[in-house]
């Protein structure tokens, strides 16, 4: 085997809907603490060498006043504490499960407390190490193809792009909602500069071209994410289907996981052992399918792996021991890790582009998401309706007031609403109706806030913040005649 058979750039899309403030048991803010928990923390201690999106809305949520000491009491309180009960009255044979239950949140709130209590700093100061690169997003995880307007985008991405770079800065890369691509967004998106971005092209790609990239004609670099990759993390009998692993959905009586998939204690040297494996399981085949690529082109093929953060740690509790072996054994198999960014570096002109590279594809790119049937019907279909085209409808009155000079604080708070408005989140979440009208309802409350600002237009004074969403917000795209 070659030295380098391949690059392997991993990408993490870290993103929560803002639940931060709306809610709590069973569906609000502990989704967020829990991503946090599970997680960021985990994750990030081992990061190196890989693209993360932080998205701002999920910035805005760890920024917000008085969430890190609400974070910091949840975890000790309904975690740690209830971990503690487990370990001090389950049965015999779940002790060391309890056990295991209880040093996971002991070490989770050893690493807050190492970044002062405040989650945002962990992001930050892993970027600013250079173990991760961090890349930005829509304002609020809007899928750009299905908003009404190019006011519309130029809103969430110019509002994305300035809380970027106020809390990161800013490398060129741009993260795309749900992998939400449509023919021409490219040019709307180098508008804003964007460098690069991501897109799940797997519907129309065949073979091994997902490991080339698409040179775009507007400048932007798409790279494409080879699903075949994914799916040996993401499909039903994926990775964390291994039964002896941690069950997300079974809780003991304090609300903690303590049993293996198949229902019996949870064992945890032995799921962590069978992480690794599986890690090394990866790392050969992801070699296997870049030797093979390097054979039949004589160029070194990109591998772009995403999912999303909170699947690691969180959803699979095992996750980033598997993480934290690929990145340590990647080497070992010929890959070579790269970030995007350094990547579309290596890809511009006069970059240090491997000698052996393949050229940049042409852009054959199609319309797509990563969403089921990889159509956009996850978020524009009858079961949703409602919500897309009260959506679509709203961005349209939000324009047009904006436009016709109503008053700053009515103007911002309105656009504040839109684009919660925009989240994709709320049409996943109320198409599988797992979290009962919580989805529904805030889409609902958030539009008729956003009428009220209008139609309250005039000498009524109205507070233009929504919680801490969109600070950054850039109201330009909304005034342009």
């Amino acid at each position: 085997m070659p030295e380098n058979v391949g690059d392997l750039a991993i990408v993490l899309h870290s993103h929560m809907p803002y639940v931060e403030g709306y809610g709590t048991y069973p569906f609000g803010e502990e989704w967020l603490f829990d991503a946090v928990i599970h997680s960021h923390l985990p994750v990030l201690e081992v990061a190196r060498d890989i693209t993360l999106t932080v998205t701002p809305v999920l910035a805005d949520q760890l920024e917000a006043e008085g969430l890190p000491e609400r974070l910091r009491e949840f975890l000790i309180q309904h975690r740690l504490e209830a971990a503690a009960i487990d370990v001090e009255s389950c049965e015999a044979g779940f002790r060391d499960a309890a056990g295991a239950g209880h040093e996971r949140y002991a070490r989770a709130l050893d690493l807050l407390d190492s970044h002062g209590g405040q989650p945002l700093d962990v992001f930050v100061r892993t970027a600013e190490a250079g173990r991760v690169e961090l890349m930005a997003s829509s304002a609020t995880h809007a899928v750009l193809p299905m908003l009404a307007s190019d006011r519309g985008i130029d809103l969430q991405v110019g509002t994305g792009l300035a809380s970027h770079r106020r809390r990161f800065g800013w490398t060129g890369g741009f993260w795309l909602p749900e992998c939400g691509y449509e023919p021409g967004l490219e040019e709307k998106l180098a508008r804003h500069g964007v460098k690069w971005f991501c897109t799940d092209q797997s519907a129309s790609e065949s073979g091994d071209e997902a490991l080339v990239p698409v040179g775009t004609e507007a400048g932007p670099v798409a790279f494409t994410i080879d699903w075949t990759a994914v799916s040996w993390l993401w499909d039903m009998q994926g990775y964390p289907s291994w039964p002896g692993y941690l069950d997300f959905h079974s809780l003991s009586m304090n609300g903690v996981r303590i049993f293996r998939i198949d229902g019996k204690p949870y064992e945890r040297e032995a799921a962590h052992e069978r992480a690794r494996q599986q890690a090394g399981e990866f790392l050969a085949s992801a070699a296997e399918r870049l030797e093979k690529f390097r054979e039949r082109s004589g160029s070194t093929g990109l591998m772009v792996f995403a999912c999303d953060c909170e699947l690691l740690g969180h959803w699979w509790a095992e996750g980033p021991v598997w993480l934290e072996a690929v990145l340590e054994g990647a080497a070992s198999h010929g890959i070579r890790l790269t970030t995007l960014g350094a990547a579309a570096t290596e890809l511009s002109p006069g970059g240090a582009q491997e000698p052996d590279a393949p050229p940049l594809r042409p852009n054959t790119l199609r319309a797509s998401t990563w969403g089921e049937q990889k159509d956009f019907s996850t978020w524009d279909s009858p079961a949703v309706a409602d919500l897309a085209s009260g959506s679509r409808r709203l961005e349209l009155a939000v324009n047009r007031a904006v436009a016709s000079g109503i008053g700053r604080g009515h103007a911002e708070r309105a656009a504040r609403e839109l684009l919660a408005v925009q989240s994709s989140d709320w049409a996943f979440i109320d198409g599988r109706r797992q979290a009962g009208d919580y989805a529904f309802e805030r889409s609902v409350d958030h539009a008729a806030a956003a009428f009220e600002a209008i139609d309250c237009a005039g000498d009524v004074p109205v507070e233009p913040r929504v919680r801490s969403l969109a600070p950054d917000l850039d109201l330009a795209p909304l005034l342009v005649p």
